[in-house]
């Protein structure tokens, strides 16, 4: 195994993993929710009357967060993501995602962050599975169809 120097951020990771566990901390302090999501997500499909403001809100941030810091930082600071997959692949790739989430009864930041962090046996089992699913999938993909 070798490691993606060029790729290699940890100091980047660390800061974005301290954010996400700061604002699922905080979420659920104010809100007494937890921040998953799938959860903000579904909750909108249908939504319930006077529910919708805040699931919005959330849904407007996750999306605009990245349109913004694009904006305020350096030139050059930032370089774009690059997909190596056809677009049908990842239309599929997203589904498959989004009915893992449903059977799952959440995603990664509903169990993974939220959930392990109270100590949710459940979560530990679902993160488990996320995860595992995720290691065969890329071995898969990789190494026997060669995609």
């Amino acid at each position: 195994m070798t490691i993606d120097w060029a790729n290699f951020t940890p100091w980047a990771s660390l800061a974005g993993g301290v954010l996400l566990g700061v604002a699922s901390a905080l979420f659920v302090l104010l809100n007494g929710r937890v921040l998953g999501i799938s959860g903000i997500l579904g909750g909108l499909l249908p939504p319930k009357q006077g529910d919708a403001g805040w699931r919005v809100s959330v849904l407007l941030g996750m999306f605009s967060a990245p349109l913004v810091y694009g904006l305020l930082a350096p030139e050059g600071f930032i370089k774009a993501p690059q997909i190596d997959a056809s677009f049908g692949l990842v239309v599929v790739a997203g589904l498959l995602v989004g009915l893992g989430t449903r059977y799952g009864s959440g995603c990664t930041s509903g169990h993974g962050v939220c959930g392990l962090s109270r100590l949710s046996p459940r979560s530990l089992v679902a993160t488990l599975a996320f995860m595992g699913a995720g290691f065969v999938t890329v071995y898969l993909v990789r190494h026997v169809f060669g995609i």
